[in-house]
């Protein structure tokens, strides 16, 4: 087999994947912290996974820019999930402090 067979072997199996695990996932996920859930153990094992998939490939697609695409979009794609989890986060710690000054300044009164 050549070089070029053997890369669109690799790159199909990539899209395969993306098709019938990545992309639902990544949907489900972004569901869940569009609604204001934050990114579970699982979910940030998932997308490690998926970002190092992404840069195993990286070679494969400077050879054939027409797939860069896909990666592009998949990678927008987990950026905008986990910068939304990090605001559900952040809001989450943020009352939590707010809730430990709280009580602590009702301490303080009495």
């Amino acid at each position: 087999m050549n070089s070029s067979l053997d890369d669109l072997g690799i790159i199909s199996a990539f899209l395969e994947h993306l098709e019938i695990e990545a992309i639902p996932r990544a949907l489900a996920v972004k569901a869940e912290v569009d609604s204001g859930e934050k990114l579970n153990e699982l979910d940030l094992l998932f997308f490690d996974e998926q970002l190092v998939e992404i840069s195993n490939i990286l070679h494969l697609l400077d050879r054939h820019p027409e797939y860069q695409d896909v990666a592009v979009k998949m990678v927008t794609l987990y950026h905008e999930i986990t910068d939304r989890a990090l605001q559900n986060q952040l809001v989450d710690d943020s009352d939590r402090r707010f809730e430990n000054l709280l009580s602590k300044i009702r301490q303080w009164q009495k």
